[in-house]
């Protein structure tokens, strides 16, 4: 089935009534005096949060942010696709594919949708098992079966030449599609390189000061705030069964990486979606699939370029380059964050721009 179905954002009128009766009955958890994080989200925060998403939050804003934009379903490889579709007004521009990771959505990308449609048309998919595309059902969706299916919606829709770009789990898709589909992809635009040591002591002889303390920062979120990907990637479905019952707790699970820092609209949308769309346990099994999937046995070779933000997981170039022969483009920055195309926009936009354009040209 090959079939491109229009799409628009209407959650029923019952499922927001059902929100706001489940956060009203919220039973919060106790919390340690003074311990101010140390044991993960705070409690006020998501007290804080239950309340704006009950009495504040407007989720028809949201729809209606969404639905300004053209939007489509089709089924690839035995799941619904769901993505926007915004066509450049210049008819020869070079189309790219953009992927958000988790726990974001396509929310991830709206800000840059006007920006970067001026020189491109932008194709912006809900990975499967996550968002609009609904949860996932079979296994192995982990990250080559997700570009295989990008390349499958990048021809279905008529494109011959295009680009990637990703963003966390997008960051891990991207290549992938670049390695797959490199007859196409004329070039991969990632916000991170998860490259990490292999373990050769030779790896770290000679390293930067900046490079030491992208290593440190790295040994740092795994020690303390890794324990999410550790859980998600044995036991997924064991953690499905809470946040797929309880909106607090989805918010206060989802808040470990879409917490303070962010704007309280950004954070309640992409909670939102995961909630109305019955995706919150779907998109966690991303993690499991991925840490059984297929190996790759050798570095892409597609254009690639690395803009990393300031508060971000810091990418070392003399891994990436073990992985990634043709790095074309390495630029950091001081603003932004994880999520750098709400947090920095016009940053990234720009970035993105000045890479493909030049490898439009050639």
């Amino acid at each position: 089935m090959t079939e491109i179905r229009p799409f628009r954002v209407d959650v029923p009128q019952a499922d927001l009534d059902d929100l706001r009766a489940r956060l009203a009955l919220t039973r919060f958890t106790d919390e340690l005096p003074g311990s101010d994080g140390a044991y993960g989200v705070r409690l006020d925060y998501v007290k804080r949060m239950v309340e704006y998403w009950r009495t504040g939050f407007d989720w028809r804003a949201v729809e209606a942010r969404l639905n300004a934009h053209p939007q489509f379903v089709t089924e690839i490889d035995g799941q619904d696709v769901h993505f926007l579709h915004v066509r450049s007004a210049n008819p020869e521009a070079l189309p790219l594919i953009l992927t958000h990771g988790w726990p974001g959505t396509v929310m991830e990308y709206l800000d840059v949708v006007e920006p970067l449609s001026e020189d491109f048309h932008l194709v912006i998919p809900s990975i499967p098992g996550f968002g609009f595309s609904g949860p996932t059902r079979d296994k192995g969706w982990d990250r080559n079966r997700v570009a295989r299916a990008w390349a499958e919606l990048m021809s279905r829709l008529g494109y011959e030449r295009y680009g990637a770009v990703g963003n966390d789990g997008g960051s891990l898709i991207s290549p992938e599609i670049g390695r797959s589909d490199a007859e196409h992809v004329v070039g991969v635009h990632v916000t991170q390189i998860f490259s990490f040591p292999s373990g050769d002591p030779a790896e770290f002889e000679g390293l930067t000061e900046e490079e030491q303390a992208a290593v440190a920062h790295l040994q740092w979120f795994w020690e303390n705030m890794g324990a999410f990907n550790l859980l998600q990637a044995q036991s997924p479905q064991t953690l499905a069964h809470a946040l797929a019952d309880s909106p607090a707790g989805l918010l206060g699970w989802m808040a470990q990486l879409l917490g303070e820092g962010l704007d309280d609209d950004f954070v309640l949308a992409n909670i939102a979606i995961h909630w109305f769309c019955g995706t919150a346990g779907s998109s966690i099994r991303f993690y499991y699939e991925d840490k059984r999937a297929e190996q790759p046995t050798g570095p892409t070779t597609v254009p690639i370029a690395l803009a990393g933000f300031a508060d971000d997981f810091r990418s070392v170039r003399r891994f990436a380059e073990r992985d990634h022969e043709n790095i074309v483009s390495w630029n950091t920055y001081d603003s932004g964050g994880h999520y750098a195309a709400h947090q920095a926009p016009g940053v990234l936009a720009a970035d993105i721009r000045r890479f493909f354009t030049g490898l439009a040209r050639q």
